[in-house]
């Protein structure tokens, strides 16, 4: 059976199963539980210093913050 016999509904349309599950969510849903494990199994105290003074935080959410920070000066590039 082929993957177009499944996803289309008998009246001609895409069923809401197979427009839920496109690539991009299946893979932005495996990149946010890859960060939540991430943030959750590390919780050691990091020390970090940008243009502040050294602050403590658990390494998980200083990790979660770097990514975002990466993610969204990547975005900002690519205007």
């Amino acid at each position: 059976m082929s993957p177009n016999e499944t996803s289309w509904t008998a009246g001609g349309g895409r069923s809401r199963l197979a427009e839920a599950f496109t690539p991009s969510r299946i893979g932005m849903v495996v990149l946010a539980v890859v960060a939540l494990a991430l943030s959750f199994e590390n919780t050691r105290e990091a020390r970090g210093r940008l243009l502040t003074p050294e602050a403590s935080m658990p390494l998980g959410p200083a990790l979660l913050a770097t990514a975002l920070l990466g993610a969204h000066t990547a975005a900002r590039g690519r205007k």
